[in-house]
């Protein structure tokens, strides 16, 4: 049996219709850059969150380095994040003209760990990009509340967490902006680049969508210099035709983690993935601990298992942040946890025969 890491050519084939009516209505119209298809799929997603803007961009890296910018962080300031995430998180502090602060995971649930946030601040702190990563929501509601008794923005880095929630709010509605990836293997992908920003903020949305259009909200009125950050239509149409589907997706995946949670109970070998009280974890990655991960990877590899780490160096132990004079023992459970972590394959489509046999394996691997 060969097992992907993730399938999305199952996926495109269960709504090939509304996909292949979505990319030719756009090439029918010739409206390949903004439009009305741009504008439906913004629509839709923010009245999906409850949210009073969502402005699309060109990816999620995009996103967070927009924000940064239109909420004057830059030189001077620092921002506080997550230490073992994709470099997104951090690079955007940088390229706003900020020094990025990391702080150490929790150990259980792999987000940001809220009781060592305080000691990151200083009077230097401007915002913290909180990560929900995995499609686990960080504990947004003790941020948010550090966040406004220290007058610092919150930031929320959703590029893995799309309709993840804690205690019933959805992940990046309760900081000043939330930031979203639709990158292919997302669950809400395009098939290509593209991003989003949330917000309830009139000035604030107005900001980031005037400076991701070279600073112009109408064609060659540039009110500021601004960047081109712009999701092309035939993206805005697969991802409209694919939004009516995520929470059935997402009750999939769920589904799927508790299969892979009852077939591998019993092996000791593993630490399996915890999901936060009065959570709603919506599992875009299924994440284990081992001490012996990379031949367990190789094993499964050879039994047509296709397995991903995520990620092998934490952050602030990277060679880009070097500079900045930090050391693994800061941040003993991010460094302690680069070498253990594997993503197993997950997605919505994915079979209970399936999960079977890479729990099947996984337990042959350790009996041998």
């Amino acid at each position: 049996m060969n097992i992907p890491f993730v399938d999305l050519k199952q996926q495109y084939l269960s709504i090939k219709n509304d996909i292949d009516t979505g990319i030719q209505n756009v090439i029918n119209n010739t409206s390949f850059v903004g439009g009305k298809y741009v504008k439906e799929f913004e629509e839709a997603f923010a009245k999906a969150y409850g949210v009073k803007h969502m402005i699309s961009v060109a990816n999620g890296t995009d996103s967070l380095y927009i924000i940064m910018k239109m909420m004057g962080i830059g030189e001077g300031d620092e921002v506080i994040t997550v230490a073992n995430s994709w470099i997104s998180s951090s690079e955007t502090i940088t390229q706003a003209g900020a020094k990025p602060v990391f702080v150490d995971i929790h150990p259980d649930y792999y987000s940001i760990d809220e009781t060592k946030l305080e000691a990151a601040i200083t009077p230097a702190t401007k915002a913290i990009i909180l990560v929900h990563l995995h499609g686990q929501m960080s504990d947004v509601e003790t941020i948010a509340r550090i966040c406004k008794e220290r007058n610092i923005y919150l930031i929320e880095d959703c590029a893995q967490s799309h309709f993840s929630a804690f205690k019933g709010v959805y992940a990046g509605v309760t900081g000043i902006a939330g930031s979203f990836s639709f990158y292919p293997g997302k669950n809400l992908g395009a098939y290509g680049d593209a991003g989003g920003i949330i917000t309830n903020d009139d000035e604030l949305a107005t900001k980031i969508r005037m400076f991701a259009n070279h600073g112009a909200l109408t064609k060659h009125q540039h009110q500021i210099e601004g960047i081109n950050s712009r999701l092309d239509s035939i993206q805005a149409a697969i991802l409209s035709a694919k939004l009516p589907h995520i929470h059935k997706w997402t009750e999939q995946r769920i589904n799927n983690a508790a299969l892979y949670h009852k077939y591998l109970a019993d092996v000791k070998d593993i630490v399996l993935p915890a999901t936060r009280p009065d959570s709603k974890h919506t599992f875009h990655l299924y994440i284990i601990r081992t001490k012996v991960r990379e031949k367990l990877m190789q094993y499964l590899k050879e039994n047509g298992i296709e397995t991903a780490i995520h990620y092998p160096t934490a952050l602030p132990n990277l060679k880009a942040y070097a500079y900045l004079g930090l050391k693994p023992e800061q941040f003993p459970i991010a460094t302690q946890y680069q070498d253990e972590i594997l993503s197993l394959p997950m997605y919505p489509e994915l079979k209970e025969e399936e999960i079977a046999y890479v729990a099947q394996k996984i337990k042959d691997f350790f009996k041998a």
